[in-house]
Protein backbone atom coordinates (compact mmCIF):
# COMPACT_ATOMS: atom_id res chain seq x y z
CA UNK A 1 0.00 0.00 0.00
CA UNK A 2 1.30 3.65 -0.98
CA UNK A 3 -0.24 7.10 0.02
CA UNK A 4 -0.10 10.01 -0.38
CA UNK A 5 -1.64 13.30 1.28
CA UNK A 6 -2.76 16.62 0.59
CA UNK A 7 -4.20 19.78 1.77
CA UNK A 8 -5.46 23.20 0.76
CA UNK A 9 -6.98 25.48 2.64
CA UNK A 10 -9.55 28.18 0.57
CA UNK A 11 -6.80 30.65 -0.65
CA UNK A 12 -3.81 28.41 -1.16
CA UNK A 13 -2.56 26.00 -3.57
CA UNK A 14 -2.08 22.25 -2.99
CA UNK A 15 0.53 21.12 -0.65
CA UNK A 16 1.68 18.25 0.20
CA UNK A 17 1.94 16.79 3.77
CA UNK A 18 3.63 13.67 2.61
CA UNK A 19 5.99 12.53 0.30
CA UNK A 20 5.17 13.35 -3.30
CA UNK A 21 4.98 9.62 -5.17
CA UNK A 22 3.75 8.77 -8.24
CA UNK A 23 0.63 6.44 -7.74
CA UNK A 24 -1.04 3.78 -10.12
CA UNK A 25 -5.46 4.18 -9.83
CA UNK A 26 -5.60 5.13 -6.57
CA UNK A 27 -8.37 5.45 -4.27
CA UNK A 28 -8.70 9.16 -3.25
CA UNK A 29 -10.78 10.47 -0.51
CA UNK A 30 -11.45 13.98 -0.70
CA UNK A 31 -12.89 15.07 2.63
CA UNK A 32 -13.24 18.36 4.17
CA UNK A 33 -15.43 21.77 4.30
CA UNK A 34 -19.10 21.80 2.59
CA UNK A 35 -18.33 24.93 1.26
CA UNK A 36 -15.03 24.81 -0.64
CA UNK A 37 -16.23 21.08 -1.90
CA UNK A 38 -19.50 23.21 -3.29
CA UNK A 39 -17.25 24.66 -5.77
CA UNK A 40 -17.99 24.06 -9.52
CA UNK A 41 -14.60 22.94 -10.18
CA UNK A 42 -13.28 20.59 -7.45
CA UNK A 43 -13.67 17.24 -9.15
CA UNK A 44 -11.57 19.22 -12.56
CA UNK A 45 -9.19 20.08 -9.87
CA UNK A 46 -8.80 16.91 -7.91
CA UNK A 47 -8.54 15.37 -11.52
CA UNK A 48 -5.66 17.20 -12.69
CA UNK A 49 -3.55 15.71 -9.56
CA UNK A 50 -4.70 12.40 -10.43
CA UNK A 51 -6.14 11.59 -13.61
CA UNK A 52 -6.62 7.82 -13.42
CA UNK A 53 -7.98 8.27 -9.32
CA UNK A 54 -10.84 7.07 -8.19
CA UNK A 55 -12.08 10.40 -6.52
CA UNK A 56 -14.05 9.81 -3.65
CA UNK A 57 -15.87 13.46 -1.95
CA UNK A 58 -17.15 14.23 1.60
CA UNK A 59 -18.52 17.05 3.07
CA UNK A 60 -17.20 17.12 7.34
CA UNK A 61 -17.47 18.84 10.47
CA UNK A 62 -13.95 18.66 10.52
CA UNK A 63 -10.96 16.48 8.22
CA UNK A 64 -8.78 14.70 10.70
CA UNK A 65 -4.67 13.89 9.85
CA UNK A 66 -2.35 12.30 12.17
CA UNK A 67 -0.77 15.58 13.09
CA UNK A 68 -4.17 18.15 12.62
CA UNK A 69 -7.78 18.55 12.40
CA UNK A 70 -8.62 20.98 10.18
CA UNK A 71 -12.25 22.72 9.71
CA UNK A 72 -11.98 25.29 7.34
CA UNK A 73 -10.07 23.37 4.39
CA UNK A 74 -9.75 20.22 2.13
CA UNK A 75 -7.74 17.41 3.24
CA UNK A 76 -6.70 14.92 0.00
CA UNK A 77 -6.05 11.03 0.98
CA UNK A 78 -4.98 9.31 -2.32
CA UNK A 79 -3.97 5.30 -1.95
CA UNK A 80 -2.99 2.78 -4.19
CA UNK A 81 -3.83 -1.03 -3.50
CA UNK A 82 -1.01 -3.29 -4.45
CA UNK A 83 -2.21 -6.50 -3.73
CA UNK A 84 -5.72 -5.68 -3.51
CA UNK A 85 -8.85 -4.20 -5.18
CA UNK A 86 -11.64 -1.85 -4.43
CA UNK A 87 -14.59 -1.61 -6.49
CA UNK A 88 -17.28 1.51 -5.60
CA UNK A 89 -21.01 1.97 -5.90
CA UNK A 90 -23.10 4.59 -5.31
CA UNK A 91 -26.84 5.43 -4.48
CA UNK A 92 -28.82 8.84 -4.51
CA UNK A 93 -31.65 8.84 -1.13
CA UNK A 94 -33.53 11.59 -3.39
CA UNK A 95 -34.16 9.25 -6.20
CA UNK A 96 -35.16 6.61 -3.44
CA UNK A 97 -38.10 9.14 -2.22
CA UNK A 98 -36.15 9.28 1.11
CA UNK A 99 -36.66 5.96 1.62
CA UNK A 100 -33.04 5.02 3.64
CA UNK A 101 -33.82 1.44 4.34
CA UNK A 102 -34.61 0.34 0.23
CA UNK A 103 -31.21 3.10 -0.17
CA UNK A 104 -29.11 0.79 2.11
CA UNK A 105 -30.61 -2.43 0.55
CA UNK A 106 -30.27 -1.13 -3.32
CA UNK A 107 -26.57 0.02 -2.67
CA UNK A 108 -24.89 -3.43 -1.09
CA UNK A 109 -26.65 -5.77 -3.60
CA UNK A 110 -24.74 -3.74 -6.37
CA UNK A 111 -21.13 -5.35 -4.83
CA UNK A 112 -20.34 -8.83 -5.93
CA UNK A 113 -20.59 -11.12 -3.17
CA UNK A 114 -17.19 -13.16 -4.05
CA UNK A 115 -14.36 -11.91 -1.80
CA UNK A 116 -15.87 -8.79 -0.49
CA UNK A 117 -13.94 -8.62 2.61
CA UNK A 118 -15.27 -4.92 3.80
CA UNK A 119 -17.65 -2.33 3.03
CA UNK A 120 -16.65 1.13 4.09
CA UNK A 121 -19.26 3.72 3.83
CA UNK A 122 -19.81 7.25 3.16
CA UNK A 123 -23.45 8.70 3.27
CA UNK A 124 -25.32 12.20 3.11
CA UNK A 125 -25.59 12.75 6.96
CA UNK A 126 -28.09 15.72 6.35
CA UNK A 127 -31.53 14.25 5.80
CA UNK A 128 -31.04 10.42 5.98
CA UNK A 129 -32.34 7.91 8.46
CA UNK A 130 -29.31 6.55 9.54
CA UNK A 131 -30.35 3.62 11.59
CA UNK A 132 -32.73 2.47 8.70
CA UNK A 133 -29.79 2.78 6.13
CA UNK A 134 -27.91 0.11 8.21
CA UNK A 135 -30.75 -1.82 8.56
CA UNK A 136 -30.80 -2.21 4.57
CA UNK A 137 -27.23 -3.26 4.14
CA UNK A 138 -27.55 -5.15 6.89
CA UNK A 139 -30.03 -7.41 5.17
CA UNK A 140 -28.77 -7.26 1.79
CA UNK A 141 -25.33 -8.55 3.22
CA UNK A 142 -26.94 -11.00 5.36
CA UNK A 143 -25.30 -9.68 8.01
CA UNK A 144 -21.80 -11.32 6.68
CA UNK A 145 -19.67 -8.01 5.79
CA UNK A 146 -18.05 -5.76 7.98
CA UNK A 147 -19.48 -2.34 7.36
CA UNK A 148 -18.22 0.47 8.75
CA UNK A 149 -17.99 4.78 7.74
CA UNK A 150 -19.84 7.47 8.31
CA UNK A 151 -22.42 10.39 7.99
CA UNK A 152 -20.97 13.34 6.07
CA UNK A 153 -20.75 16.75 8.10
CA UNK A 154 -21.28 20.42 7.34
CA UNK A 155 -19.30 21.87 10.88
CA UNK A 156 -22.29 22.06 13.24
CA UNK A 157 -24.76 24.41 11.03
CA UNK A 158 -26.81 21.36 9.96
CA UNK A 159 -27.61 22.83 6.53
CA UNK A 160 -26.58 20.15 4.07
CA UNK A 161 -23.83 17.73 3.71
CA UNK A 162 -22.35 16.46 0.25
CA UNK A 163 -20.80 14.20 -1.31
CA UNK A 164 -19.97 12.15 -4.79
CA UNK A 165 -17.67 9.52 -6.94
CA UNK A 166 -15.82 11.11 -9.90
CA UNK A 167 -18.12 13.88 -10.00
CA UNK A 168 -18.79 17.17 -8.19
CA UNK A 169 -20.50 16.76 -4.74
CA UNK A 170 -24.03 16.90 -4.37
CA UNK A 171 -26.87 16.62 -1.71
CA UNK A 172 -28.08 13.26 -0.91
CA UNK A 173 -25.39 10.75 -2.58
CA UNK A 174 -24.10 7.84 -0.34
CA UNK A 175 -20.74 6.12 -1.82
CA UNK A 176 -20.20 2.68 -0.99
CA UNK A 177 -16.26 1.28 -1.46
CA UNK A 178 -15.91 -2.69 -0.99
CA UNK A 179 -12.30 -4.19 -0.67
CA UNK A 180 -11.69 -7.56 -1.86
CA UNK A 181 -8.48 -8.87 -1.80
CA UNK A 182 -7.04 -12.76 -0.02
CA UNK A 183 -4.33 -10.73 2.25
CA UNK A 184 -6.32 -7.81 3.14
CA UNK A 185 -6.92 -7.43 6.54
CA UNK A 186 -9.58 -4.93 8.03
CA UNK A 187 -10.83 -4.86 11.93
CA UNK A 188 -12.68 -2.09 13.54
CA UNK A 189 -13.74 -0.75 17.04
CA UNK A 190 -15.97 1.53 18.28
CA UNK A 191 -15.50 3.52 22.15
CA UNK A 192 -17.57 6.43 23.43
CA UNK A 193 -16.65 7.81 26.80
CA UNK A 194 -20.14 9.43 27.96
CA UNK A 195 -21.97 8.49 31.09
CA UNK A 196 -25.25 8.46 31.91
CA UNK A 197 -26.62 11.02 34.21
CA UNK A 198 -29.88 11.87 35.57
CA UNK A 199 -33.41 9.32 35.92
CA UNK A 200 -34.06 7.14 33.22
CA UNK A 201 -37.08 7.89 31.60
CA UNK A 202 -39.58 5.58 29.23
CA UNK A 203 -40.21 6.28 25.11
CA UNK A 204 -43.90 6.92 25.86
CA UNK A 205 -44.45 8.07 22.02
CA UNK A 206 -42.31 8.10 19.10
CA UNK A 207 -42.28 7.86 15.52
CA UNK A 208 -39.14 6.66 13.51
CA UNK A 209 -36.69 9.59 14.69
CA UNK A 210 -38.55 11.82 15.83
CA UNK A 211 -39.09 12.00 19.92
CA UNK A 212 -42.43 12.99 21.11
CA UNK A 213 -42.80 11.68 25.05
CA UNK A 214 -40.63 10.64 27.65
CA UNK A 215 -43.30 9.13 30.60
CA UNK A 216 -45.84 10.85 28.74
CA UNK A 217 -44.38 14.23 28.74
CA UNK A 218 -43.57 16.22 25.70
CA UNK A 219 -39.95 15.01 25.28
CA UNK A 220 -38.75 18.66 24.84
CA UNK A 221 -40.19 20.77 27.57
CA UNK A 222 -38.84 17.91 30.23
CA UNK A 223 -35.31 18.01 27.85
CA UNK A 224 -35.33 21.83 28.25
CA UNK A 225 -36.24 21.75 32.03
CA UNK A 226 -32.47 19.55 32.52
CA UNK A 227 -30.89 21.78 30.40
CA UNK A 228 -32.00 25.20 32.54
CA UNK A 229 -30.62 28.08 30.90
CA UNK A 230 -28.32 26.06 27.95
CA UNK A 231 -31.75 25.46 26.49
CA UNK A 232 -31.53 28.83 24.87
CA UNK A 233 -29.02 27.37 22.69
CA UNK A 234 -30.59 24.74 21.26
CA UNK A 235 -30.41 22.80 19.26
CA UNK A 236 -26.58 22.93 18.93
CA UNK A 237 -26.32 22.54 23.12
CA UNK A 238 -28.12 19.34 22.41
CA UNK A 239 -24.74 17.95 21.15
CA UNK A 240 -23.51 18.13 24.40
CA UNK A 241 -26.06 16.15 25.93
CA UNK A 242 -27.00 13.12 24.02
CA UNK A 243 -29.49 10.13 24.89
CA UNK A 244 -28.76 6.94 26.46
CA UNK A 245 -31.03 4.54 24.86
CA UNK A 246 -31.69 1.04 26.56
CA UNK A 247 -33.81 -0.62 23.49
CA UNK A 248 -35.87 -3.97 23.97
CA UNK A 249 -34.67 -4.83 20.68
CA UNK A 250 -30.67 -4.62 20.97
CA UNK A 251 -28.21 -6.04 23.58
CA UNK A 252 -26.26 -3.25 24.23
CA UNK A 253 -27.61 0.70 24.83
CA UNK A 254 -26.79 2.79 22.59
CA UNK A 255 -26.55 6.93 22.10
CA UNK A 256 -28.23 9.23 20.03
CA UNK A 257 -27.69 12.44 19.05
CA UNK A 258 -30.13 15.53 18.88
CA UNK A 259 -30.50 16.90 15.36
CA UNK A 260 -32.55 19.19 15.83
CA UNK A 261 -35.67 20.60 17.59
CA UNK A 262 -39.47 20.90 16.49
CA UNK A 263 -40.80 23.88 18.59
CA UNK A 264 -44.26 23.92 17.44
CA UNK A 265 -44.75 19.96 17.83
CA UNK A 266 -43.08 19.83 21.39
CA UNK A 267 -40.31 17.29 19.61
CA UNK A 268 -37.00 16.19 19.19
CA UNK A 269 -35.15 15.17 15.80
CA UNK A 270 -32.79 12.46 16.22
CA UNK A 271 -29.94 10.99 14.22
CA UNK A 272 -31.31 7.45 14.53
CA UNK A 273 -34.55 5.38 15.55
CA UNK A 274 -35.75 5.75 19.10
CA UNK A 275 -38.23 3.07 19.61
CA UNK A 276 -41.31 3.10 21.94
CA UNK A 277 -40.93 1.32 25.30
CA UNK A 278 -37.37 1.77 25.12
CA UNK A 279 -35.52 3.98 28.20
CA UNK A 280 -33.16 6.86 27.92
CA UNK A 281 -30.78 8.84 29.82
CA UNK A 282 -29.23 12.27 29.17
CA UNK A 283 -25.40 11.79 29.07
CA UNK A 284 -22.24 13.83 30.04
CA UNK A 285 -18.40 13.96 29.21
CA UNK A 286 -15.40 15.84 29.55
CA UNK A 287 -12.29 16.05 27.84
CA UNK A 288 -10.38 13.05 29.36
CA UNK A 289 -13.11 10.58 28.60
CA UNK A 290 -13.30 11.42 24.95
CA UNK A 291 -9.64 10.73 24.59
CA UNK A 292 -9.44 7.83 26.64
CA UNK A 293 -12.53 6.25 24.94
CA UNK A 294 -10.12 6.90 21.59
CA UNK A 295 -7.15 5.68 23.21
CA UNK A 296 -9.33 2.29 23.65
CA UNK A 297 -11.23 1.98 20.71
CA UNK A 298 -7.55 1.60 18.91
CA UNK A 299 -6.16 -0.65 21.11
CA UNK A 300 -8.94 -2.89 21.05
CA UNK A 301 -9.04 -2.68 16.45
CA UNK A 302 -5.18 -3.51 17.15
CA UNK A 303 -5.94 -6.39 19.73
CA UNK A 304 -7.89 -7.92 16.35
CA UNK A 305 -4.96 -8.14 14.32
CA UNK A 306 -2.34 -10.29 12.77
CA UNK A 307 -0.58 -7.72 11.43
CA UNK A 308 0.37 -3.65 11.42
CA UNK A 309 -2.27 -1.76 10.15
CA UNK A 310 -0.93 0.57 7.43
CA UNK A 311 -3.97 2.38 7.09
CA UNK A 312 -6.39 4.08 10.02
CA UNK A 313 -10.12 5.01 8.75
CA UNK A 314 -11.13 7.49 11.53
CA UNK A 315 -14.72 8.77 11.97
CA UNK A 316 -15.40 10.27 14.91
CA UNK A 317 -18.75 12.84 16.24
CA UNK A 318 -19.57 16.55 15.97
CA UNK A 319 -20.61 15.98 19.53
CA UNK A 320 -17.34 14.87 20.58
CA UNK A 321 -15.70 17.61 18.86
CA UNK A 322 -17.50 20.42 20.40
CA UNK A 323 -16.50 19.51 24.32
CA UNK A 324 -12.65 19.07 22.87
CA UNK A 325 -13.13 22.40 21.20
CA UNK A 326 -9.46 23.84 21.46
CA UNK A 327 -8.18 20.49 22.48
CA UNK A 328 -9.80 18.25 19.37
CA UNK A 329 -6.47 16.76 18.40
CA UNK A 330 -5.63 15.26 21.42
CA UNK A 331 -7.80 12.05 20.79
CA UNK A 332 -6.31 11.82 17.40
CA UNK A 333 -3.05 11.97 19.24
CA UNK A 334 -3.91 8.85 21.50
CA UNK A 335 -4.62 7.33 18.18
CA UNK A 336 -1.91 7.72 16.69
CA UNK A 337 0.62 7.03 19.98
CA UNK A 338 -1.61 3.67 19.75
CA UNK A 339 -1.26 2.57 15.75
CA UNK A 340 1.98 4.04 15.32
CA UNK A 341 2.81 7.05 13.23
CA UNK A 342 4.13 5.12 9.87
CA UNK A 343 0.42 4.85 9.72
CA UNK A 344 -1.48 7.01 7.46
CA UNK A 345 -4.33 8.34 9.38
CA UNK A 346 -7.26 9.53 7.57
CA UNK A 347 -10.68 10.63 9.07
CA UNK A 348 -13.67 13.32 9.31
CA UNK A 349 -16.14 14.28 12.33
CA UNK A 350 -19.24 13.07 11.31
CA UNK A 351 -23.28 13.24 12.12
CA UNK A 352 -22.87 9.48 12.95
CA UNK A 353 -20.55 6.83 13.04
CA UNK A 354 -21.56 3.59 11.13
CA UNK A 355 -19.65 0.03 12.97
CA UNK A 356 -20.61 -2.79 14.74
CA UNK A 357 -21.09 -3.32 18.42
CA UNK A 358 -17.84 -4.91 19.04
CA UNK A 359 -18.32 -9.00 18.71
CA UNK A 360 -21.42 -8.16 16.37
CA UNK A 361 -21.20 -8.59 12.65
CA UNK A 362 -24.58 -6.12 11.47
CA UNK A 363 -23.33 -2.99 11.77
CA UNK A 364 -25.59 -0.11 13.79
CA UNK A 365 -25.55 3.85 13.58
CA UNK A 366 -23.83 5.28 16.18
CA UNK A 367 -23.62 8.69 17.88
CA UNK A 368 -20.87 10.26 19.89
CA UNK A 369 -18.24 7.88 19.48
CA UNK A 370 -14.53 7.45 17.99
CA UNK A 371 -14.85 4.33 15.33
CA UNK A 372 -11.79 3.07 13.75
CA UNK A 373 -11.09 1.23 11.16
CA UNK A 374 -7.41 -0.04 10.45
CA UNK A 375 -6.57 -1.69 6.84
CA UNK A 376 -3.63 -3.61 5.56
CA UNK A 377 -3.07 -5.87 2.62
Amino acid sequence: MKTVQLKRHKTDDWKYLTEKIPLLKPLVLVLGNRYLLESDIIYEDVKRLFPDGHIVFGSTSGDITSNMVDDDAITITAIEFEKSQFLIKTSNIINSDLDSYKTGVDLVKQFPKAGLKHIFVLSEGSFVNGSELTKGMNASSENNILITGGLCGDAARFEKTVAAYNENPKPGEIIAIGFYGETLEVSFSIHGGWTPFGPERVVTKSSSNVLYELDNQPALDLYKKYLGDKSNALPSAALLYPLNVKSTEEKQSFVRTILNINEDENTMILAGDIPEDSKVQLMMTNVDNIANASERAARQALELRKNKPQLALLVSCIGRKLVLDQRVEEEIEEVVAVVGEDTTICGFYSYGEIAPFHGENNCQLHNQTMTITLISE
